[in-house]
């Protein structure tokens, strides 16, 4: 009997486990779509970022061109991690994407900084011989990815400033939906010159195209902000939905691991109480037979 306490007592462990995976799952699953959704709002305001562009280049496209480097150029990179549990290899992943990224880019001539997104991708990147230069905390709810795109800009803005980045590049992984996400590399600085080619190129959506009275220079600079704001913004959004379709992935993972435990530990549980059930029907005949010799 004290065997089948025992597996009594470990089946509702693992039930109590099982129930507060699915409660992590449902939770994971909410974030997912409450990130993408962040996203989809941003197709609107940088569709008016890009309008306004597309105005501004139409009007003088040279002077949105960045001047030619014969050097190589020094590199900004930007890894957006986590620093939340029961995320399964969010970290590993992007982080190992990174480190490839930036050998390619970053030249054996190039110097380079990199800017992590929490603390807990910053020894991931070590392994690879990188350097974190600067650290700032990462988003964990929609509120918080403002003040960390600030941050993030206050930094870009002092590596500019400082003449030490003339590149700057975003690594992050994005969702893909349900429990599926992948690492993406997206170029910041530069603004690429085929997008502005683009811009410059299509057709206004109607029949009057807006004029402007500020000066040009300054209009541009506040566009090229707010671009890369959403870029910013949308890749802090991307990254946090990652992370919880890694966890969603991992607590899908667990609950598989539970079903089997609890389909073996029933199975246990069934086989002991049968054993203890013959003991007993045993103990019961031998008592019987013992008690019919003795009448004889």
């Amino acid at each position: 009997m004290q065997a089948l306490e025992a597996i009594r007592k470990s089946i509702g462990t693992a039930e109590d486990l099982q129930s507060v995976v699915k409660t992590m799952k449902g939770v994971a699953a909410a974030n997912i779509r409450q990130f993408e959704r962040a996203v989809e709002s941003l197709a609107d305001y940088a569709r008016t970022v890009e309008l306004g562009l597309q105005v501004l280049l139409a009007s003088r496209p040279q002077r949105a061109r960045a001047p030619s480097q014969d050097e190589p150029a020094a590199l900004g990179a930007v890894v957006f991690g986590s620093d939340q549990g029961l995320c399964g290899r969010f970290n590993v992943q992007i982080a190992g994407h990174a480190a490839a990224g930036i050998r390619e880019m970053a030249g054996p001539g190039a110097a380079r900084r990199i800017l992590a997104v929490g603390t807990r991708i910053i020894p991931l990147l070590a392994t690879d011989d990188l350097t974190v230069d600067e650290q700032v905390a990462p988003a964990t709810s929609l509120s918080q990815i403002g003040p960390l795109v600030r941050d993030v800009l206050m930094q870009i803005e002092a590596w500019r400033a400082g003449g030490t980045v003339d590149r700057v590049v975003l690594f992050f992984n994005e969702s893909l939906g349900g429990a599926l996400y992948r690492p993406r590399t997206q170029r910041l600085l530069p603004v690429d010159a085929e997008w502005f080619d683009d811009l410059s190129g299509r057709e206004w959506p109607s029949r009057c195209l807006p004029i402007f009275t500020l000066e040009w220079d300054g209009l541009f600079s506040s566009l090229i902000r707010e671009h890369f704001w959403v870029s910013l913004f949308r890749a802090s959004a991307e990254s946090l939905a990652g992370e919880n379709a890694s966890r969603l992935a991992s607590m899908q993972a667990a609950e598989r691991n539970i079903e089997e435990r609890l389909a073996e530990l029933a199975m246990h549980y069934r086989l002991s109480r049968q054993h203890a059930i013959t003991e007993e029907l045993l103990d019961i005949i031998s008592g019987f037979e013992a008690l019919a010799a003795d009448a004889r």
